[in-house]
């Protein structure tokens, strides 16, 4: 069991510096042939922390841990809302200002609800992870269209600005590709050796796959998240705080939902959707009422009443484990 733990948190360290190296060389390759730092910005480092989950959710599919997959998308996107915001707005109140935002909120709570609708019946087929595949890529488009337009505009996008800036400079190609050769080694490694001691614990503690999804494994694969708010709320940059966890929950349902959907269609843990995607709603919820109120803003004492509602979350769960 000790040794279990042990990998585990190897896996996992493994897992998001892996990862955090395989988007800075996919980065720093595609600035070096003529990709814009914006399009880089708004596509390569956005869908980067992302990666672990998507590399885990793909690890548990093909093991058939399909509630596996699924519990650490859920889980993942209330830990990047009630945690990961809710610890950043504790350290300084996050104010909103980007027109990107605002409309990327309703866009998230549109796909969070497209979730449900595929939950719904406790099944996630093939068809179903192609759409979400198909919604993902449209996002994308979407997405560089509407920076396009804000770049092109007399009306600067403060998020916009600053994503760019975080595409790496001056790099070298060789430097760059044996970043993204080492990451590709080691990040399907990390994440096998993540979900085959997650699941030794489960059986250990006779937690079920779904809640061994919802809690160890989301809560880890959302570090990067987590990394990337503070760093962005410490440089002042709160929109880009925000922006990190609203783009991470839609990449998890359309991509990382659809990963296990492609490679095992499974019957689901009822409790997917009759207790978990309702979590995932309500913080969704909480967080639009907060951020476009009139304040636009998410101040101290809600980002304690985020924090709150995780540590409640997740004592529920470690009560009601098998679940």
């Amino acid at each position: 069991m000790l040794e279990a733990v042990v990998f585990l948190i190897i896996g996992l360290v493994f897992l998001v510096w892996s990862a955090d190296k395989l988007v800075f060389g996919a980065a720093a390759l595609a600035r070096n042939i003529g990709i814009s730092p914006l399009v880089i910005g708004m596509t390569i480092l956005a869908m980067g922390s992302s990666a672990p989950e998507m590399m885990v959710s793909a690890t548990a599919a093909l093991e058939g841990k399909t509630d596996t997959a699924v519990g650490n998308v859920l889980g993942s996107n209330i830990a990047n809302i009630a945690l990961i915001l809710g610890i950043t707005a504790l350290i300084k109140p996050l104010l909103i200002s980007s027109a990107v935002l605002r409309r990327e909120l309703p866009l998230m709570i549109g796909v969070t609800i497209l979730a449900g609708v595929l939950l719904w019946d406790n099944h996630l087929g093939f068809y179903e992870g192609v759409l979400l595949f198909v919604l993902f890529a449209a996002f994308i488009l979407a997405m560089l269209r509407i920076s396009h337009k804000e770049k092109t505009s007399d009306i600067a996008d403060a998020m916009l600005e600053n994503q760019a800036l975080e595409v790496p400079d001056d790099v070298s190609n060789i430097k760059a590709a044996v970043w993204v050769v080492i990451g590709l080694i080691i990040l399907p490694f990390s994440a096998s050796m993540l979900v085959d001691n997650s699941v030794i614990i489960a059986q250990y503690f006779g937690m079920s796959d779904l809640v061994i999804g919802l809690t160890i494994i989301a809560v880890g694969t959302s570090l990067p998240e987590l990394a990337a708010s503070i760093a962005g709320v410490m440089k002042g940059e709160d929109d880009m705080a925000v922006g990190n966890i609203i783009g991470s929950n839609v990449f998890n349902i359309l991509a990382v939902m659809g990963i296990p959907g492609i490679l095992n269609p499974s019957i689901l843990n009822e409790y997917a959707m009759g207790r978990d995607f309702w979590v995932m709603l309500g913080v969704s919820l909480l967080l639009v009422v907060m951020a476009l109120g009139k304040s636009r803003s998410v101040n101290r004492l809600e980002g304690g009443v985020l924090l709150c509602c995780f540590f409640a979350y997740q004592g529920y769960l470690v009560m009601n484990m098998t679940a």
